[in-house]
């Protein structure tokens, strides 16, 4: 999402929330009083705009406030033994290939901000940041007081239904088209998040944990605990604070995000944190960060790496292909005239038939008149190799010959070869044609 979109999406929230918010005050409350001022009055509205007053702070700092991403050069430490250890959950260090940087455990690179964040919940374009470590409990709370000031908002405005003026019921029916929907998204969003905190898990979590229990279900994997779930109360500690009298009131998280507290009775002997699918693990090595790829000093490898020495170009045979072509010579089709599949307006033009340039072509061979005569060709810029193509009028004679030649298929008429002496004049005389005899006793095979 671009800056200006973000920006937009920000000041959309802001308008919604004062129409919401100042539009039945000013035209729904104001006018029931009276337009003038009393305890009734004091009493309704400032519990209402203090709700909205919480509302907007928070939202501010889940706006302004950065979700926390790794320090620059970091990395993990694993031999580290408070209950923090990185390896308990990873086995390994996790490293980000976008950022070419290691990523502390829980965090996750957002796309949009193209970095890191420390335990990423999700971007949110509503704020135009990332939800992350620093500025999750603010966005809790931001969730929680649009709640309360809905509420409140739709119970002072019901009450003036019944007793509205034409112009009040403008503004009620505007302010209930706003307030209902933002109460059910909200709300319904806000739940889900209430419940993702009390279980000290995160969105993207979420869906790690589904994962898992689909893994599970079906039979693949054991049953594993999630590591970071320390129990409800303390579970909202680690977002909100430790102090539940401030709870509600805008805090600082506590942590530094880059390591969390696991829950008792996890070990270095634990299953990872996700567990991979066995029938989908990856059997090759994990890639090393620090591994650079140069090019060989030669294009050219064969095997371990070294010059394959059978490998030559193949280009005579194209350039004296190109040199039939330039010379105009007249092209025939490739199939012969007896062929099923011959037209005689099917001539290839791609295929020229010179042969003046047979014995320039087998000089030009890269292993000589012996190599062109039945060998394989080396293929050019390549290490394999190319079979010679067979001429299709020789595959034709190919199989019409061993077709001939299997026993008891064909009667084969071989004639006499008659000499020009006595004896074969004399056996020319006795040989009568099968069209004046009629019978079959003439023919010598």
């Amino acid at each position: 999402m671009g800056r200006l979109t973000g920006r937009l999406f920000v000041g959309f929230v802001l308008c919604l929330i004062c129409f919401i918010a100042y539009s039945s005050q000013i035209f729904i409350i104001w006018p029931w009083y009276g337009r003038e001022l009393s305890v009734e009055l004091l009493s309704l509205l400032v519990p209402f705009n203090t709700l909205v007053g919480m509302l907007l702070w928070n939202y501010y700092l889940c706006v302004v406030t950065d979700p926390g991403t790794a320090p620059e050069r970091w990395q993990p430490d694993v031999q580290d033994s408070d209950g923090y250890e990185v390896k308990k959950l990873t086995r390994r260090p996790r490293y980000c290939r976008t950022c070419e940087a290691y990523k502390p455990p829980r965090a996750h690179h957002c796309k949009q901000c193209k970095r890191c964040i420390l335990r990423m919940d999700h971007h949110c374009p509503w704020v135009n940041n990332c939800v992350g470590h620093f500025n999750y409990g603010y966005f809790i709370r931001f969730l929680f007081y649009v709640d309360l000031a809905c509420s409140y908002h739709f119970a002072m405005v019901t009450r003036r239904v019944y007793v509205a003026t034409q112009t009040w019921m403008i503004f009620i029916i505007l302010n209930f088209a706003t307030c209902i929907p933002v109460l059910l998204a909200v709300g319904s969003f806000s739940l889900y998040h209430f419940y993702v905190m009390s279980c000290n898990t995160t969105t993207i979590e979420g869906w790690e944990k589904d994962k898992v229990a689909t893994l599970v279900r079906h039979g693949k994997i054991q049953e594993i605990k999630f590591p970071y779930n320390l129990g409800i109360k303390r579970n909202i500690c680690s977002v909100l604070g430790d102090s539940p009298l401030w709870w509600c009131w805008p805090t600082v998280p506590p942590g530094t995000g880059l390591k969390y507290q696991l829950a008792e009775g996890d070990d270095s002997t634990a299953e990872a944190w996700p567990p991979e699918d066995p029938t989908k693990v990856n059997q090759l090595p994990e890639p090393d960060p620090n591994y650079q790829f140069n090019l060989p000093s030669s294009p050219w490898t064969y095997s371990n790496g070294s010059l394959n020495p059978n490998l030559q170009p193949s280009n005579a045979h194209h350039r004296s292909t190109s040199r039939r072509r330039s010379r105009g010579v007249a092209t025939h089709s490739p199939l012969p005239p007896y062929h099923p599949d011959y037209h005689e307006s099917q001539d290839d033009p791609s295929y020229i038939y010179d042969p003046s340039s047979e014995e320039e072509d087998l000089d030009d061979t890269p292993f000589g008149r012996e190599f062109a005569g039945g060998a394989a060709r080396v293929r050019r810029g390549s290490e394999g190799y190319e079979v010679k193509t067979i001429d299709r009028e020789a595959m034709l004679r190919m199989m019409v010959d061993e077709r001939i030649q299997a026993p008891g298929r064909y009667q084969q008429y071989v004639a006499e070869q008659y000499g020009d002496d006595e004896e074969g004049k004399e056996n020319l005389e006795d040989f009568v044609p099968l069209a004046k005899t009629g019978r079959t006793e003439g023919v010598r095979t």
